[in-house]
């Protein structure tokens, strides 16, 4: 059990790393330690017939496993700096978006030749936001689809498991320094090695808080994201999704000045659940595969809330509120905009007749029961801005699910390697707080193992 390259979580990050170092032909010991399924065996018992709700598996197969909470996403790849994380500010904005670059070329080796490359460079569709007090980001952005995700998932597992020990179902308890490098326990057996890479991802963020509180490693309070993921008729958004497949969309309320921004578009995609540390959220699918289209597009509205004194839990704040919307819904609930507007709760005949099929079956509520006043007023406000550059976003059927959030795990204080107090000890990806996307967390595994390769050579 003594290894050169441990690696906690197979998430992009950790992928990413152990297929850098892997290729680097080192003849290095490689183990991962990850408390999912292999790919192959992580199935959602959801299937919208005899399963409709979260029945709360041990460990949650959408979100954990191989691949990570990415694996069933729909692939989405933002090669930029404006977004997705602060990783440029570690590494520099060049190498930043080289490595992202790199990770795309990786990609589109195992199995994702043939997607399109969307950017918003000459866009009209800039200066018309702007005309509408919204700001379009920059980027590039490779969609890869929820089916071709899966098979260069596939295609990087088959040539990793020839060179690296995978350990599925084997969670990290604890981490210890030692004087030859670090031990990580699992289920009671003991790994060594003389580096360690933690990447964990989002639903670790409460075992790292407590990784980092041990072994005295500094932290900075985190932020959360807040809201609803929208779905309307696809043709709303097709002048914008046909051109950029993804815009990231920025308002700032006139009422409070807070930032709303656009997340996870999805055309043509369907809304799907998560579990995250036992609570139940919504999130949003799209597939390469046409036949696989819904005649639906959706995407989050999402306000950041970050405290300091004398709270700065983020996490907390936000986990108490899907415990409420899921207390009042039985899971994730949906409400047609205009009942929301109306001040009434949407019910089952309601949703029925509206114009829009909903692709996730939830239950019609109230979300102003849920979501404080300040963050749907914000969502409120956004909805009418985006209606003046897509006309029929604000339209009275347009159905809001409830509750989306973004945990971002408290920010691990980290040198420009990445590397914490502790010589050798690194973390990557979402677990780090420093990323926030498949492409800057896969960046980061790259980045360490090329680190890593370094010293060894030195």
């Amino acid at each position: 059990m003594k290894y050169d390259v441990m690696i906690i979580g197979a998430g992009p990050g950790g992928i990413f790393a152990a297929y850098e170092l892997a290729k680097s032909n080192r003849n290095l010991k490689i183990g991962v330690l990850e408390q999912g399924n292999p790919l192959e065996k992580r199935k959602c018992p959801i299937d919208g017939v005899k399963v409709t709700s979260c029945v709360n598996c041990p460990t949650c197969s959408i979100m954990n496993g191989f691949g990570g909470a990415g694996a069933f996403s729909d692939g989405k790849y933002n090669i930029t700096n404006q977004f997705g994380g602060t990783l440029h500010e570690f590494i520099g904005k060049e190498q930043a978006l080289e490595l992202m670059r790199y990770v795309d070329r990786i990609n589109l080796e195992n199995g994702g030749e043939g997607t399109k490359l969307y950017t918003t460079a000459n866009s009209d569709l800039k200066k018309k936001c702007l005309q509408n007090k919204l700001h379009l980001l920059d980027a590039s952005v490779r969609h890869l689809g929820t089916d071709k995700n899966y098979v260069v998932l596939e295609n990087l597992y088959a040539y990793l498991k020839q060179h690296v020990d995978f350990y599925f179902g084997s969670p990290a308890e604890e981490i210890e320094k030692t004087n030859e490098g670090f031990v990580i326990v699992s289920k009671g057996v003991r790994y060594t090695a003389d580096r360690c890479i933690i990447s964990v991802g989002r639903s670790g963020s409460k075992w790292i808080e407590g990784v980092c509180k041990k072994l005295e490693i500094p932290t900075l309070s985190n932020r959360v994201d807040l809201g609803v993921r929208v779905e309307l008729p696809a043709e709303i958004f097709s002048h914008l999704t046909d051109e950029l497949y993804e815009s990231k969309i920025v308002y700032r309320t006139e009422k409070y000045g807070d930032l709303v921004r656009t997340f996870c578009m999805n055309p043509h995609g369907a809304v799907v659940t998560e579990n995250t540390n036992g609570i139940v959220t919504v999130n949003g699918h799209s597939y390469e595969d046409k036949s696989k289209h819904t005649e639906n597009t959706n995407f989050a509205l999402l306000v950041s809330k970050h405290f300091s004194e004398p709270f700065n839990d983020s996490t907390a704040y936000a986990e108490n509120i899907v415990k409420l919307s899921n207390m009042l819904g039985g899971g994730v609930m949906v409400q047609k905009f205009g009942d929301l507007i109306r001040g009434q709760r949407s019910t089952p005949p309601r949703i029925a007749d509206g114009f829009v099929v909903p692709t996730l079956k939830a239950t019609p509520g109230d979300l102003s029961l849920v979501l404080p006043k300040r963050i749907l007023d914000g969502i409120i406000e956004m909805i009418y801005a985006l209606d003046k550059i897509a006309p029929g976003t604000a339209n009275d059927d347009t159905l809001l699910y409830g509750v989306e959030v973004k945990f971002y795990n408290m920010t691990v204080k980290t040198d420009n390697r990445l590397m914490t107090r502790y010589d050798g000890l690194y973390v990557i990806g979402d677990g780090s707080g420093v990323t926030h996307s498949l492409s800057h967390a896969s960046a980061s595994g790259v980045y360490v193992a090329r680190d890593i390769l370094k010293t060894i050579s030195e």
